[in-house]
């Protein structure tokens, strides 16, 4: 069932309940107010013929028109038959008597006919009993007039109401529709196209709103992932070409073994920095996945430096690392945090390979500190810099600054590091001058369960991504 017609379904159980409410509301007040007037007709009927005729000769006086079906009985205070008309029945029970006798006016009522009982004085100051009853044709045919135009009312108003609910819902789902309409007009090759949005600021607004947010982060990601395959591809395809080149020109005639060997170091060099690219490529896929499956547990930050520096000078050796601790704290805890320990240590190790690497003397001081609550790092180098102009884009995947052109590297190390520290809940921002050095500052805030086991830590990973 679509909305409109749910819409136009509601509408109408709503204001047909209404309706009937109203109409039975006034068919029942009707029918109230044609009780009340023909008891009081029954009340006057028998006031003027007992004050103003009277009973002579068994007959009744009186100028008041006969009821239909009229019916009059009269009995003296001992409850003795006097007088009746038609065919009224001329015993009434004790019980009637008597509560008439007392109460000197009792209602009821048998079938459609309508009885009243009323308690007069005679002259002599003694009672005299009268029970008159009688239909009331006209009030009755009144009352089924009304019923029926009530009931007719009824049902052309649902009609109406049924196609008011179905205009109305018309009317209002069509913004809805339009932007149905402009999504379906959106494809993978049309994503830079945006949904109108209306000059009222309600609820659907809000919505084009937020899907065109949505819509600017797809177009940003598709984005980010062609530049991603662009420059992977040529990354990969220049040492390709490279090492298709070498063996093609040594194919070409015989060497001797001095060159070929020549040759094969020069490819194999090719090969290390292929290596090298991939690996980056598949740190970043694996970052970039789904992150609720990481194995986080509680490592030490201090330890993870020093693994991080042991694994860079095992492959470069004539790098110089330096880690300073500041005010180391009293607790152990105050060093722990929940991280996935080889991607943070993956993180450490490229910061300082960059260091290194964009230094002229290929050094880099590592300064841990700490506050209520967080752990603070510094990596400072006294190298090239990174140009201001260049600052935004550094966390780019494959953004190489043209101050690095002759210094191997692919552009990942920095984008993947930034991954990583948003992984831990971490912030990283860079300072930098040109021929004067670039500090990289990170920040981690500590959790407050550090101090309990690491299996509580385990449980607690997915919460630490979200």
């Amino acid at each position: 069932m679509t909305i409109r017609t749910r819409l136009t379904l509601l509408f109408l159980l709503l204001v047909g309940s209404i309706m009937l409410l109203f109409s039975v509301s006034i068919y029942y007040m009707f029918d109230q107010f044609r009780e009340a007037e023909f008891y009081q007709r029954l009340e006057n009927k028998a006031s003027d013929i007992l004050r103003g005729g009277g009973i002579t000769n068994s007959k009744l006086l009186g100028g008041t028109p006969q009821l239909f079906e009229e019916q009059i009985a009269v009995y003296n205070a001992n409850g003795e038959f006097i007088f009746r008309n038609g065919s009224a029945k001329p015993f009434i029970s004790g019980e009637l008597l008597q509560q008439v006798k007392t109460t000197g006016r009792v209602k009821f009522r048998e079938n459609s006919i309508e009885s009243l009982g009323l308690r007069f004085l005679e002259k002599n100051h003694k009672p005299m009993l009268v029970f008159i009853s009688g239909y009331d044709r006209y009030g009755f045919s009144k009352l089924q007039r009304l019923q029926q135009i009530l009931l007719f009312g009824w049902l052309c108003s649902l009609i109406i109401v049924g196609i008011a609910g179905w205009v109305f819902a018309t009317d209002t789902l069509r913004p809805i529709s339009l932007l149905i309409d402009q999504v379906n007009a959106i494809s993978a090759t049309s994503i830079h196209k945006r949904l109108q949005i209306s000059a009222q600021r309600d609820e659907l607004s809000k919505l084009a709103n937020t899907f065109n947010s949505m819509l600017s982060r797809l177009e940003e990601a598709f984005i980010s992932q062609k530049s991603f395959v662009s420059h992977a591809s040529h990354e990969l395809r220049t040492p390709l070409t490279v090492m298709m080149g070498q063996i093609e020109v040594t194919l070409m005639q015989s060497r001797t073994e001095a060159e070929y060997e020549t040759t094969l170091l020069a490819v194999l060099d090719e090969v290390k920095r292929m290596n090298n690219l991939v690996s980056g490529l598949l740190e970043l896929a694996r970052v970039n996945a789904d992150t609720s499956t990481l194995p986080f547990k509680a490592v030490r930050i201090d330890e993870l430096l020093w693994q991080a520096r042991g694994n860079l000078l095992q492959k470069s050796p004539n790098y110089q690392i330096q880690i300073d601790f500041n005010n180391l704290p009293d607790r152990e805890e105050d060093l722990t945090i929940l991280a996935e320990e080889s991607l943070l240590q993956t993180a450490f190790q490229n910061l300082m390979e960059n260091g290194c690497k964009y230094s002229a003397n290929e050094s880099v001081l590592v300064q841990i500190s700490f506050s209520p609550g967080q752990i603070q790092l510094k990596f400072i180098d006294n190298g090239y810099g990174i140009p201001e102009s260049d600052l935004p884009h550094v966390f780019n995947p494959f953004y190489r600054s043209d101050e690095t052109i002759g210094i191997e590297g692919h552009g990942i190390g920095l984008a993947l590091t930034h991954r990583i520290i948003a992984i831990h809940q971490g912030h990283i921002r860079i300072e930098s001058e040109k021929a004067k050095g670039t500090t990289i500052f990170i920040t981690f805030d500590l959790q407050e369960s550090g101090n309990k086991e690491e299996n509580q830590y385990s449980g607690q990973s997915t919460k630490a991504l979200t």
